[in-house]
């Protein structure tokens, strides 16, 4: 088998139907590939129905929605490929596309992540031009400037016209990656729930002296948020995982001398932020995006709560946690 395509579904299944039909477009003469979707515990009785309709592919039914890493790891272990391809649900794969990355990847001994450009139904390019997060890049105002200030260092850095370029990191959403490389990494780091685990995977690989690339002969649709935020309560508690999972990565990756200016900062940003649009949707009542703020709130002082009571950052619903607190 050559490669394995492993998508990852929580309540995604209107885009996942999309997905799963496009992959069905590819010529299996020209490479040999399974598709593996992993379902984190949807719950909703449309399980038995796509594995009927789709009764080639594999779909494994997870015990519980134990995360993205979780269900992307779970995949991989019953993967028969030598290269696999992680995909969100809420993508649409073009004909041609996999047999691109599989003889791009193969023809650069140097890749250890290989993804695509990205581009939304409005046309719309994702920014790609990822740089590792730090102290001054944690935060997204701070990120803001510092992308206005280093822009024409930034553009330098990608404005090649080859077929590659070089960011530090990719989204989740497209990673094609060698079985080999995924054991020297050890996989997914299910530290993480949801976010940043595709960051971490990436940082693992460059400190192996792995590049992460892009490549710009192949185009994906993706549907950003098709796939995390498909009704308000996964919503808000998507967005409360983006936060959690800041402090992991800075736990995992942030060196002893910034490490704890980076928490503390996080921490009193995200409260005044939230607490400012909490009070405001009070007023604002029929505006859904503030209220869901008050939510947000609400979960992360909790979270905050058990950090100081457990002495971890990592988020109660990440495997790992429920491991070191069986």
């Amino acid at each position: 088998m050559d490669v394995s395509i492993i998508i990852v579904n929580y309540r995604s299944w209107k885009p996942l139907l999309n997905c799963l039909e496009s992959l069905l477009s590819i010529d299996k003469t020209k490479i040999d590939f399974e598709v593996i979707i992993v379902d984190n515990f949807s719950n909703d009785r449309e399980f038995d129905f796509f594995q009927n309709k789709f009764n080639h592919f594999t779909f494994i039914r997870n015990n519980a929605n134990s995360g993205f890493a979780n269900g992307c790891n779970l995949g991989a272990r019953e993967a028969k490929g030598n290269y696999f391809l992680f995909l969100n649900p809420d993508t649409i794969i073009s004909p041609e596309t996999l047999n691109t990355l599989y003889t791009t990847y193969n023809n650069h001994s140097d890749i250890g992540i290989l993804s695509c450009l990205q581009v939304d139904r409005k046309s719309r390019f994702f920014y790609q031009k990822n740089i590792f997060p730090t102290l001054v890049q944690i935060f997204g105002i701070n990120r803001f400037f510092y992308r206005k200030i280093n822009k024409k260092r930034i553009d330098t850095i990608f404005n090649s016209k080859e077929e590659l370029f070089y960011p530090d990191w990719v989204t989740g959403a497209v990673i094609f990656i060698s079985r080999e490389w995924f054991k020297k990494v050890n996989g997914w780091n299910e530290d993480y729930w949801l976010y940043f685990e595709d960051v971490e995977i990436c940082r693992k690989i460059a400190q192996k002296n792995g590049k992460i690339a892009v490549s710009r002969n192949t185009i994906i649709l993706h549907e950003h948020g098709g796939s995390s935020r498909n009704d308000f309560e996964t919503e808000h508690i998507s967005k409360t995982e983006v936060i959690i999972s800041k402090h992991v990565y800075i736990n995992n990756n942030f060196n002893s001398s910034t490490k704890t200016l980076a928490h503390v900062l996080l921490i009193v940003f995200i409260l005044i932020e939230k607490t400012f649009f909490s009070l405001l949707s009070l007023f604002l009542f029929f505006n859904l995006k503030l209220k869901t703020n008050r939510y947000i709130l609400k979960n992360l002082c909790s979270y905050y709560i058990n950090a100081l009571k457990n002495q971890t950052w990592l988020s109660r619903r990440s495997v790992n946690y429920q491991k070191i607190n069986l």
